[in-house]
């Protein structure tokens, strides 16, 4: 018995279904949405931070600080990697839609400008038929894809199962996707540009920890692993191997508290290599940062505001 091929039939009846109902000067003479239409969708552009209202009828009220000013340091280093969604309001200004998190860390980390895209009034199908589109194009990159289907869920408040009926995939295909945005941002900076694919990014968000994470990325790096010899790393990183647990260090059982593993994940997060940090319960304890070049090792003494020489 042969397998159904359900992606392009189901993608292929859905853009039907939402074509019927979008403006015809939003389309070519074959009918499909026109490809600036798509961009203009799917592109984001800076817009001034000043320039971005809140929508006062947004629910989400409470947020935690602590975490607020962590996203805010993240963003320091490495932008915003998920851009915000606003729409453009007639006096010139932006109501934000989505990104309500983001847009206050962003404040804390005193950017003047953030990456948004730019909703039209009421457009919840042009959006829909938009990003299905724009997801069917070869060269989009696994964060691409899931920025998108994160945009699905956030702005269209659909579920993952919807998400996947809608792309004709499975849901846990979606899944995988959208925990590649869980990823460290220097992981997924390597996505993006190719450094490592979907099959090692997949390996990496099975780590717990996202200091063992970066390790495993930066083995991937300088020893160009293949997928299979990644997923092999994990193995034994687990496994307590000890040719692998003598080198990556991660071996042995991390004895930390809760709250001091989660300093040891921001710092590692923070400075984009592996940290490890000891504590005892009389309070004394040392923090490891380590390198790999002396690159690496310019780019944490800046991130300490330590000049040599």
């Amino acid at each position: 018995m042969s397998n159904p091929k359900p992606s392009k039939d189901l993608i292929g009846k859905g853009l039907r279904s939402l074509l019927q109902n979008i403006d015809t000067d939003l389309k070519n003479t074959s009918g499909s949405l026109k490809s600036e239409v798509v961009e203009q969708v799917t592109t984001s552009a800076r817009i001034p931070l000043a320039d971005i209202q809140i929508n006062p009828k947004n629910p989400r009220r409470d947020f935690d600080e602590q975490a607020l000013q962590e996203l805010a340091n993240s963003i320091k280093m490495h932008d915003i990697i998920q851009p915000l969604t606003v729409s453009k309001l007639p006096n010139g200004k932006y109501q934000l839609i989505a990104g309500e998190r983001r847009f206050r860390a962003s404040k804390l980390a005193g950017l003047k400008d953030v990456p948004a895209y730019v909703r039209q009034a009421n457009d919840q199908q042009l959006l829909e038929l938009a990003l299905l589109e724009n997801i069917q194009r070869e060269n989009l990159n696994a964060i691409e894809t899931a920025l998108s289907f994160k945009r699905m869920m956030e702005e269209l408040d659909y579920t993952q199962e919807q998400v996947a009926e809608r792309m004709g995939k499975e849901r846990s295909t979606v899944t995988n996707y959208i925990r590649l945005l869980k990823l460290p941002p220097d992981i997924q900076a390597a996505v993006r540009n190719g450094s490592i694919t979907m099959g090692h990014a997949r390996a990496l968000i099975n780590i717990d920890t996202i200091d063992k994470q970066l390790y495993v990325f930066k083995e991937i790096q300088q020893k160009q692993l293949s997928v299979r010899q990644t997923e092999e790393l994990v193995r034994k990183l687990y496994k307590g191997d000890k040719s692998s647990g003598a080198a990556a260090g991660s071996g042995a059982k991390n004895d930390l508290p809760p709250a001091y593993q989660k300093i040891e994940d921001n710092l590692a997060s923070h400075f984009g290599t592996k940290v490890k940090m000891t504590h005892n319960k009389k309070g004394y304890g040392s923090i490891s940062i380590e390198y790999y070049s002396l690159d690496e090792l310019n780019k944490i003494l800046d991130l300490m505001n330590i000049t040599v020489g």
